[in-house]
């Protein structure tokens, strides 16, 4: 995620981002749904255990596979769906829960067999004909239309399916992905995706993975998107408009593929030449390239403010600059191939990002990490930099706030210091190696960067991560 950035007097001022208008592993899952007395018995349980957003996610079972069909009507705003999960049941289940916001339910069938259901708030609650035994592989279609329409997030900013002048831009960190595909949505359910959209005729749907099909018939377009690496449904995309489109293979093997709104054309172009180079340097640093495409979606959303790191193809609300590049094609290691496992780490990602925007400042010839960190350090005691700690920001609506990317990218640039540029980058690399496609945690980090440097990081990490305050100058 990249907040919004204002030009002011020839800089850039980063603002806090609502300023402006294979699969998991099991005993993951099992952890989650034991984090609720309901998963004691045989009703999974309504949320993850996810102290920022209780509701989110579900207990009881672990998806492996969504199988999305969708159409979409530019004109109308009209979007039919039907959702095809298949699960397997960490636990036994007479009932279970799917997150879906506001759109209307048509029906609802479990291995076949038609399910009962009924709407409580976010959630959609599944009876099944049968009960599920614990182990058991599953399969649950959900067919369900309606306008979608975005959620306001605890900081006052969109997200979710948010309608544009020409289609449609799709951004769903924190809890965006209700807003137009039933998921078990918290990011520690990760699994693989079909997403299959049709739409009129002259616009183009774009998602993350490689693009299987495309077809034109009877003035509407069908695109198929495949995504085989294990994906949050936070970093799943269906953004649609009319964009002009680029697709080659990097020398890699990466196959790219960029959609940019005629209106951006000029000023991204430029930028997005160097992806090729970004991901080859950020290979370089940080290990290999996670997977198998890459590309951006750059629209016209000026109601957004933000960009999003959506899994192998990010979306930008307007041009990106370099640094925003930087940042949203470092998060396709740090966030998407390794994805938090509660919201408070949310600094695992955005201070990781940062910092690849330093580093890579740093060794193109702009201000080193030193420069940025003591121009950051500058700042008084009392301004916003220090008013939460990284690691726990305290709640959904400070995930996006100053102190997770710039303090967070400082207590890297620390940690770097502490043990020298080689075991530093050993860390990051093992971090993304260790970790590649599954989850991580604060405490986890900790551990490797002890074990790595023969240290002991836990005085460091507190002070820069773990506290709120301006620290003392060491």
């Amino acid at each position: 995620m990249t907040p919004a950035r204002r030009q002011t007097a020839g800089r850039t001022t980063v603002l806090p981002r609502g300023a402006v208008a294979g699969a998991v592993p099991v005993a993951l899952a099992v952890l989650f749904a034991a984090a609720s007395p309901a998963s004691a018995g045989t009703v999974g349980a309504s949320g993850a255990g996810d102290p920022y957003f209780p509701l989110q996610g579900n207990g009881g079972y672990d998806v492996r596979h969504y199988d999305l069909t969708l159409g979409y009507d530019t004109g109308t705003g009209h979007l039919d769906g039907k959702a095809v999960l298949s699960a397997r049941a960490t636990q036994c289940l007479t009932r279970f829960d799917l997150d879906l916001n506001g759109l209307k339910v048509t029906g609802v069938t479990v291995d076949h067999a038609k399910a009962s259901f009924r709407r409580q708030g976010q959630e959609l609650v599944i009876t099944p004909r049968h009960a599920l035994r614990e182990g058991q592989e599953f399969r649950v279609a959900v067919d369900y239309q309606g306008e979608p329409k975005p959620v306001t997030d605890p900081d006052g900013s969109l997200d979710g399916w948010i309608p544009t002048d020409d289609g449609a831009f799709v951004a769903n960190e924190p809890q965006g992905a209700m807003t137009w595909f039933p998921a078990n949505s918290h990011p520690v359910d990760k699994a693989s995706y079909d997403i299959t959209i049709t739409v009129p005729k002259g616009r183009t749907a774009v998602s993350g993975g490689v693009l299987v099909a495309q077809r034109t018939t009877g003035g509407h377009t069908t695109f198929h998107w495949r995504q085989t690496e294990p994906m949050a449904a936070y970093l799943a995309t269906a953004t649609v408009g009319r964009f002009q489109v680029e697709q080659y293979t990097t020398r890699d093997g990466i196959q790219v593929y960029n959609a940019v709104d005629p209106r951006e054309a000029a000023a991204a172009t430029p930028v997005l030449r160097k992806l090729p180079s970004v991901l080859d340097w950020e290979s370089k640093e940080f290990g290999p390239y996670p997977f198998r495409s890459a590309g951006a979606i750059v629209d016209k959303a000026t109601n957004v403010g933000y960009a999003l790191e959506t899994q192998t193809r990010p979306v930008y609300d307007r041009a990106p600059d370099l640094s925003t590049l930087v940042h949203e094609s470092a998060h396709q290691w740090f966030g998407d191939s390794v994805t938090l496992t509660r919201w408070q780490d949310i600094w695992l990602n955005e201070g990781f990002a940062t910092y690849a925007e330093w580093l890579y400042s740093e060794q193109h010839g702009g201000k080193t990490a030193q420069q940025t960190f003591d121009a950051l350090y500058g700042r008084p005691a009392g301004d916003d930099l220090w008013a939460y700690p990284p690691a726990n920001p305290g709640s959904g609506a400070h995930l996006f706030d100053t102190p997770v990317y710039a303090r967070g990218a400082m207590a890297l640039h620390k940690l770097r210091q502490a043990v020298g540029d080689a075991t530093f980058l050993n860390i990051l690399r093992t971090w993304a190696a260790e970790h590649r496609y599954g989850h991580g945690t604060t405490a986890q980090f900790i551990r490797l960067s002890d074990r790595l440097s023969g240290k002991k990081l836990e005085g460091l990490f507190h002070t820069w991560i773990g506290t709120a305050g301006k620290p003392a100058k060491s």
